[in-house]
């Protein structure tokens, strides 16, 4: 199975934590994140793997080589963006890669989690939507995207960083979604970059198709600030226990 790794980030709110090294690379616990993603996403089954990569990215080239040199099972392209192509962006200009299956995943490759992917991509295939977003419960929704939904999880509405007075839902888009090959059809029209999938993509998709959420109740954490960074080097080792 295939997986397209969101990895492109500048990571500036990690300073200096990634003055030298790409967001991805930073170190949780003694293993770099992308190491913890890798090993994760494969004990669910994928084996080949996108990651795309912008700041210095000849580091995640070197890791990505050296990594599929200890885990000869794994297949892993490392793609460089000159110029971001932002998230929906790098899934359009890598449609070749992923044209062929039928379901594959995207993940934010900031994300740390143990959400159980086997259950997402179950509860995916009996949906038979063209998408599905996991979600988590969120406390302060104004600074995330915000999901609605119906009472068959199929989705409404997803609004980005809602005002208070236009918050409806606390559950926030976790950026893990499994797509189905017909999203191709859908962004054969974006001509520009970058395209992003919670402002330009799924939007389209929601009002067109039927996309669905998957609600985990698992450990989440989006590892974007030096604080997020220290909550989950807390959490690192009893995470992987359960994993």
């Amino acid at each position: 199975m295939k997986a397209l790794i969101l990895a492109a980030g500048l990571g500036t709110r990690l300073r200096p934590l990634t003055n030298k090294v790409p967001k991805p690379l930073i170190k949780v616990g003694n293993k770099p994140l992308l190491e913890h993603t890798l090993t994760y996403l494969n004990k669910y089954g994928f084996d080949k793997f996108l990651i795309n990569s912008h700041y210095l990215s000849n580091k995640i080239k070197k890791f990505a080589s050296n990594y599929e040199k200890k885990h000869t099972d794994i297949k892993i392209k490392v793609t460089y963006e000159p110029t971001l192509l932002g998230s929906g962006g790098t899934l359009l200009k890598n449609k070749n890669y992923f044209v062929k299956e039928k379901t594959f995943l995207v993940y934010y490759g900031d994300n740390l989690t143990n959400v159980n992917i086997k259950k997402v991509l179950n509860f995916h295939r009996q949906k038979n939507g063209v998408a599905t977003i996991v979600s988590y419960y969120e406390k302060n929704p104004e600074s995330k995207g915000i999901i609605e939904f119906d009472r068959n999880k199929k989705i409404k509405l997803l609004k980005e960083k809602p005002k208070p007075e236009e918050i409806k839902s606390h559950y926030a888009n976790a950026g893990i979604y499994v797509f189905n090959n017909q999203v191709f059809s859908f962004l054969k029209n974006y001509k520009k970059y970058p395209i992003d999938f919670a402002k330009d993509i799924l939007p389209i998709l929601i009002k067109k198709t039927n996309v669905y959420i998957y609600i985990m109740n698992d450990y989440f954490i989006d590892i974007g600030t030096i604080d997020s960074y220290n909550q989950a080097k807390k959490k690192i080792n009893k995470l992987f226990k359960i994993l």
